[in-house]
């Protein structure tokens, strides 16, 4: 039995890397057209090496050039903790920290981390360890519903706190906006940031 193929039913990332084209119609169905589906079985080209360290630990790895952070974290180490909300940097839940500083990971091309130090939710309390107070506080402040931004959340309020953003609720409030919570728990979460603030 002859197996049937339809050449909408491949993913935008193969898509992408047979046309080249992110956009237009046009163009991608004149390719299809033109040169059948064979050419979106063919393997990406353009891959590079990285070294880095994720939470303490020495990475290296094979991965398309247009491999995203967060891929790079959630689909080749297995660290779903940080979460694709947008994937267009603007509701903040990938957010971790690249030597120390806050990224929106879905953003930050995995390749060009040669040598950084990548912090993630699950690095901030490995293993047993006791919670970071960041965590704790949360905890304490019920500063989460649904709980998806919150792994976000917690890294840029780690960051604020490392960055000394944390002089009031207003000042907290801006350096945190933007992580977004759908479920609201903004006031919460600014007071979560607060009490960890005064314990750090």
């Amino acid at each position: 039995m002859t197996e049937t193929r339809t050449p909408w039913t491949v993913s935008r990332r193969t898509f992408i890397a047979a046309t080249g084209v992110a956009t237009g119609g046009a163009v991608a169905v004149t390719y299809l057209a033109q040169s059948g589906t064979d050419a979106l079985d063919a393997p990406p080209e353009g891959s590079g090496r990285v070294s880095l360290r994720v939470n303490g630990t020495a990475v290296t790895l094979d991965v398309d050039n247009r491999t995203s952070l967060l891929d790079l974290l959630r689909e080749h180490l297995h660290l779903t903790g940080t979460k694709k909300g947008c994937d267009a940097g603007a509701c903040g839940a990938c957010t971790v920290l690249v030597d120390g500083r806050r990224v929106n990971a879905c953003l930050t091309l995995a390749v060009r981390l040669e040598g950084a130090e990548v912090t993630t939710i699950e690095g901030l309390a490995p293993g047993d360890a006791e919670l970071h107070p960041l965590q704790r506080a949360f905890v304490e402040q019920d500063a989460f519903q649904c709980g998806y931004c919150t792994p976000g959340q917690i890294m840029s309020g780690v960051g604020c706190i490392r960055e000394g953003r944390t002089g009031s609720a207003e000042e907290i409030r801006e350096w945190m906006s933007g992580n977004i919570c759908r479920c609201g728990c903004y006031v919460k979460i600014v007071r979560a940031v607060e009490q960890a603030a005064r314990e750090a």
